[in-house]
């Protein structure tokens, strides 16, 4: 039997770019990572649209305001511990105050950073980004996912935070699959509880599923802000119990926001699974999933919890 191809997300958002190129305003910037970033087949096609700003974050963000100003669409990419957390002043007024139409785009995001360690797992950068006005934050599933919300994010005028991940996944979605910012998608219909993630960690989500004799109704919210506040609602009031997964701290994240909706709009049962108020470590990205009940038969655990 032929096993599915594991690709990243990242690898998705090199492969995007090297398609936007086409279009004369996109431009990228680097921090200094052109290889983790993906950006090596765009800057082969487009060389003089890439400019390399060395490791220095905060003028990075600033130059690419600049050309926003001048009217093009310049991606900005570094690691998620260092954009937004090193620059984040920058991305507060340079960009969400003032609006301009500026692509951030980080790499390494997450515990399924792996070996790199606490250091380069950025498990805040959400809550960071999330309080901010005028800002759209998504985080794509996988790789096919990546490259419809990169071209997206290109279209969309104004700021935009693109989450994306190292490690490899098998993809949840087809080339032909719809992707809509804003627009959450259910990847499974179904009854008893709803279970909402972002990103890759989805993959440990659709894992755990299948050993149950029911089929839970799974939501795919890559986009984080605007929350899809209709699709979670409509979902909920049928299932009435929610988890929500990321790779993520458990404060202030995508939990936060199903939550803060939930309490306003239908208070439910809600669980959040994701990092407790801790730092990472070292490790695979599925040993460290595993060490902190991330992975699939802690998520299986927290629904027979919740469903009984």
């Amino acid at each position: 039997m032929k096993t599915k191809q594991k690709q990243s997300t990242r690898s998705g958002f090199g492969q995007a770019m090297a398609e936007l190129g086409r279009n004369k305003k996109v431009v990228a910037l680097s921090a200094d990572l052109i290889d983790s970033n993906k950006l090596n087949a765009f800057i082969e096609k487009y060389p003089k649209r890439f400019f390399q700003a060395g490791v220095a974050e905060q003028n990075m963000v600033s130059m690419a305001t600049g050309l926003a100003l001048e009217g093009k669409i310049p991606f900005a990419c570094s690691f998620g511990v260092f954009m937004p957390m090193r620059c984040l002043d920058q991305i507060r007024v340079s960009v969400c105050y003032n609006q301009t139409n500026v692509k951030l785009v980080a790499t390494h995001c997450g515990l399924a950073t792996g070996e790199d360690g606490a250091t380069h797992q950025a498990l805040e950068d959400v809550a960071a980004l999330r309080s901010l006005p005028n800002i759209t934050i998504i985080e794509p599933c996988d790789y096919n996912q990546t490259i419809k919300a990169t071209k997206a994010a290109a279209k969309l005028k104004g700021p935009v935070y693109l989450r994306l991940h190292r490690a490899k996944f098998e993809s949840l979605t087809g080339k032909a699959s719809l992707f809509k910012i804003g627009k959450a998608q259910v990847l499974q219909r179904g009854k008893k509880i709803t279970i909402i993630g972002s990103g890759p960690i989805l993959t440990e989500v659709m894992k755990a599923c299948k050993e149950l004799k029911y089929k839970p109704e799974i939501i795919n919210c890559h986009t984080i802000k605007p929350l899809d506040s209709e699709t979670i609602l409509k979902s909920v009031r049928k299932t009435k119990k929610v988890i929500v997964v990321q790779d993520h701290q458990v404060i202030g994240g995508l939990g936060s926001a199903v939550t803060e909706l939930l309490s306003e709009k239908y208070p439910v049962k809600c669980k959040i699974i994701g990092m407790q108020d801790k730092f990472g470590e070292s490790g695979k990205p599925m040993q460290l999933w595993q060490k902190y009940g991330l992975d699939s038969t802690n998520i299986l655990k927290e629904i027979k919890s919740l469903v009984k």
